[in-house]
């Protein structure tokens, strides 16, 4: 599914260009949520001293549970951000942001 919703077909029809842009705009903010997650749980999980090829099974544990904390988080601040979209709040004046 696309971050920007180009897949429903309740959206007016794009031209090629607007549709090429809109796809780097998304792999631009995928790309960028994926380094904030390496960087994020690598700093968890890992200490400066790490020299091991294999993951440790704390680590390992570590790792999973930090992307999974970090989808959900992501996807919680996503939604309350569509939801103040569908509400027309979202930029208004006076609505804190």
């Amino acid at each position: 599914m696309s971050f920007f919703g180009l897949g429903g077909s309740s959206q007016p029809q794009l031209s090629s260009e607007q549709k090429i842009k809109a796809a780097e705009n998304e792999l631009d903010m995928v790309t960028t949520m994926f380094n904030n997650i390496l960087d994020s749980c690598y700093r968890k999980c890992f200490d400066k001293s790490y020299d091991d090829g294999a993951l440790s099974k704390n680590q390992s544990l570590c790792v999973d549970r930090c992307v999974t904390k970090y989808f959900a988080a992501n996807m919680k601040v996503g939604e309350s951000m569509q939801e103040l979209g569908k509400s027309g709040t979202l930029g208004s004046p006076g609505v804190p942001h």
